[in-house]
This record gives structure tokens, sequence and C-alpha cells, in this order.
């Protein structure tokens, strides 16, 4: 443990030593240099009682500076059992051991008049070991304990054939620190649901789970990683790792070295994988993954320069087995809707399309799980439908169960039968539209929502402008729907109408002058 005193001397005695000679006050030293007050003060007192000269300081060494000025303490360090950090280092990479057992282990060993350091200050010289060492890089890693991933910094693109635009792909870079088996996928996107996605096939293409995925801070898993406190990931993210029973441990901001195995990674990748096909010409995302998929199996296979194997050969005989085994059910990417009010339709809206709901949950609120494929429903955590999703580009459409549907249960006091009435009630072209409503529906609770949302729009423009709005929309569309009346109404088209049949009226009703009155002559 000499290292560690003559480690604060290299510093603290010559520094010192040379701050007093140059008449730097006591107070000065401590604020400026960070020496307390008694230390510079014990040097003073120690070069007065020795004489000593200061152009003779580059004549001693640290070791012997420290042991003419503070023989005491330079002595007192023999006094503590010196530590093995070449054990500790060795000793770490065997599974579940770690520094604290081996602290415990330390101490136990202590004899003949020794003391143990504690703990912190074994923690402390361990960590200037491996900085001392260089250790930092290439630590000894335990299989299927850890994956390491991130976003690959350089990029990659593909050419949109019919218009020359060059279309920008990002690399999704996964490694395992023992084997250095990694995994790669280009993406189109850096959003949440494929980052879900890349941690999905990734495990898959491992065949199994590790303990924890170490990944960077980015906003689309992590919420927060204050430096106290608990790290908040997002819901999303939060659920995968549940699912997979793995720890998801987001590394230190400013600490690349945390996840130091996929950073050193996403450099070979980068030279591997993008530099090799940086002069082919790829015509669609699916001619680019195929190519990044071939070379990232040569990238696996290629044998080591400094060690035995591959990456493939040392993860198939020794890290494979220690993956943990895959759920039944893989993770699906999905989003919660929370609250959604069953309408008098027996149906729920989601993105402009309707899904049906038992009848009897009508005017209940429920709960929406939505996933790339299916929308899922459920009341009070209980799930009550389920449906296929409709592409994101369809809209207005019904998904609708029979079974979901009234028979002699009266959901509501309103129906197709006194919907028409309300509609009689307001005009002719008013019951035009709701009836081509109700007729393009395949059941009749279809048409409950839709219809009702043309009648409440004479509540806010009253029954004489909603008339005369479906007798314009009924002249330009086969088949008018709320959104074109309420853009008649909105932009006050039904007035101008109504202006314009004026106008013609007193036109044909007019008094008509004769040649006489602009001063010509009737023949």
């Amino acid at each position: 443990m000499k290292g560690a005193f003559i480690m604060a001397v290299k510093f603290n005695l010559r520094l010192c030593l040379q701050l007093i000679d140059r008449g730097i006050s006591l107070n000065m030293i401590s604020k400026q240099y960070h020496i307390s007050k008694h230390t510079s003060s014990k040097t003073k007192h120690r070069m007065e009682v020795l004489q000593f000269d200061i152009s003779t300081i580059d004549q001693y060494s640290d070791d012997e500076l420290g042991k003419l000025f503070f023989p005491e303490m330079y002595e007192s360090e023999n006094i503590y059992l010196a530590v093995d950090y070449d054990y500790v280092h060795k000793e770490l990479s065997k599974p579940g051991v770690n520094l604290k057992l081996l602290w415990k282990e330390y101490c136990l060993s202590a004899k003949d008049g020794k003391y143990p350091v504690s703990y912190s200050k074994y923690c402390r010289g361990y960590a200037q070991h491996v900085e001392r060492h260089n250790y930092t890089n290439h630590i000894e890693h335990k299989p299927g304990i850890r994956t390491e991933i991130d976003w690959s910094g350089p990029t990659m693109h593909y050419m949109v054939p019919s218009t020359g635009e060059l279309v920008k792909v990002y690399l999704f870079v996964a490694t395992l620190p023992f084997s250095q088996y990694s995994y790669v996928e280009p993406t189109k996107d850096m959003k949440m649901n494929t980052w879900i996605n890349c941690n999905k096939h990734m495990f898959e293409y491992f065949g199994g789970s590790t303990v924890r995925i170490v990944c960077d801070n980015l906003k689309t898993g992590v919420v927060s990683h204050p430096k106290e406190g608990e790290i908040i990931l997002t819901d999303m993210y939060s659920d995968f790792g549940n699912h997979y029973m793995t720890a998801i441990m987001p590394a230190q901001v400013r600490k690349p070295k945390q996840k130091a195995s996929v950073e050193g990674t996403i450099g070979k990748i980068a030279t591997t994988i993008i530099a090799s096909l940086r002069n082919v010409e790829f015509h669609s995302f699916e001619e680019l993954y195929q190519a990044v998929r071939e070379k990232l199996d040569e990238f696996n296979t290629t044998p080591f320069q400094k060690r035995d194997g591959s990456r493939k050969e040392i993860f198939e005989a020794v890290e494979k087995q220690a993956l943990k085994p895959l759920p039944e059910i893989p993770f699906e990417v999905c989003h919660w809707f929370y609250s959604r009010k069953v309408q008098v339709n027996c149906h729920i809206t989601y993105q402009k399309n309707w899904y049906s709901v038992p009848y009897e949950y009508v005017g209940k609120s429920v709960d929406l799980k939505v996933s790339e494929t299916t929308l899922t429903i459920y009341y009070q955590n209980k799930r009550i439908n389920i449906h296929k999703l409709f592409p994101a580009y369809i809209k207005n459409k019904y998904s609708t169960y029979e079974q979901d549907m009234p028979e002699s249960v009266k959901v509501s006091e309103w129906d197709d039968v006194r919907i028409k009435k309300w509609a009689s009630k307001i005009g002719p072209y008013t019951r035009k539209v709701v009836e081509i409503i109700f007729e393009r529906c395949k059941v009749k609770e279809q048409g409950y929502n839709p219809a009702m949302s043309v009648l409440h729009l004479s509540d806010k423009y009253s029954n004489e402008r909603l008339e005369l709005s479906c007798q314009i929309a009924l002249s330009k569309y086969p088949s008018p729907r709320y959104k074109h009346l309420n853009a008649i109404l909105s932009n006050n088209q039904d007035k101008l109408g109504k202006q314009g049949n004026a106008s013609e009226e007193r036109k044909t009703t007019g008094h008509l002058r004769g040649a006489e009155f602009y001063g010509g002559k009737s023949k």
C-alpha cells in the first residue's frame, strides 16, 4: 500500500514545498491548490527544522521526499495488509463473485499484526489498478450475463428507383461481451416501436436472453437517469424487460466504457459492413437488409486475430447454453388508450375506424390495447373483445361481430326508427341523407353514430340550415356524411346558396323597363 501514500505525496508534498518557498500564504495554498492548512503548516515547519534547500528538490524522488518529511506516515502504511489486485481481478470473472465478497475474504486473511484496509479504500485501490493496467476495455466477462446495445453512428442508404431519392437507413447493433457474438439490424427510423422490435429480434437471433441489457440513455427507452435515485424507463421498454425477465440498465451519462464491447463493435461493424458495401447501390430496403445480414454472418464467423476461434464458435460452444430460454409468446409492441366510451351503436372508435363491443357495455368506458396487428378491448382489466386492426390507410370502416349487437334487448331509447323520425321533422333532404347512411351499413347499429352526428348539427346551426346543407350535399355527393355537411355549414355555403336563389327570384319577378326608359323609342 506504499503506492497509495506515494501517489498522494507526489502531488501534495512536492507542490506544497515549492509554493511555500515562493512565499504563497497557507490560506491561498488551501483555497487554490486544495492542500489543507494543517498539511501545509506541518510541511513548512518540517522545512524549517530540516533547513531544506529547495534548489535540491529535483534530486529527491517522491519516495525519498516522503521518507524525509513524513517518516512516521510512511512507516504507518506498513501496518496494513497489502491487497493482491491481480488476484482480485481474476476472481471477479467468476460467477457470483463481487468486490464485497473478496474484501470480506481479504479481511479474514489479515494476520501477524496486519490490519485490513477499509472497503472504500479497497475499491478505490482496485479502480486504480484497473486504470493503471488498462484493463477497462478487456475485463473478463461472464457468459450469458449481459447484452450491450446501441445505434450505430454511421448510417447507410438506398435509392428509390422512380425518384432517385436517397433514403437513410440506421443500424441497430447488439453484442454479447463474453463471445463478442453480434447482431445488426437495418431500420428505417429510430422510433420506440422500432427500438423494441430490434430488441426482440436480437434475442430471437441469439436464441435466448441475458440477465441484463446495457443500453445508452436514448429517449425512446429511458425517461430519466439521474445521478442519484431510480432510473425511469418508458412503460413499453419496462414491459419488454419484464416479459423477457431481463434487467435493463442504461449506462451512466458520458460513460461509454460501461458498454465498451458494443462501442468497440460499432467501429468494427462500420468497417466490416458499411465500408465493404459502400460501393453497392441498393434499390430497396429489402436488398440492403439482405446484404447486411450476409455481412453480419461473415463478421461473426471470421476468426479472431488475438483469440482462438470466431465469435460464432465461442458463442455456440460456451455462451449459448448460458442464455435464458425465450418465453413461448414473443413480446408484441403495443400502446394503451384509456377510457374510451362505448357508443350507442355498440362500437368504439380508433383512428377513424369502428370496432364492436358487446352491447351490455354501451355507455361504459373501456381501455384499448393496440398492437401492430390487433386491437384488444378491456373493461376493468378484463378482456372483452379482440379485433384485427385495420391498416392505417383505411378510414371509416367497421369491424363488427354480430353477437355484439342486441337482439331483443333495447340498448338505448334511440333506434333507427326514432332517428329517421327526427330527420323527417327537420326536412325531406335530411331524411334522405339519414336513409342513405343506414342503407350503406351492413348492420343497422353501425348507422346510429353517423346519423346522430348529422342530426346534432341542427343543435349548432338550426334545422333550417341543416336541411339546406343536406339539399346542397345531395346534389354534390352520392352518399353525404357528417364531414360534407359540416364543411358546408362551417363555410356558410348554405347561406350563399340561399342568397343565390333569392337573387334568381328577384330577376324573374322584378319590373322590366322599356327602351323609352333609357332614352330610346319603342317599336
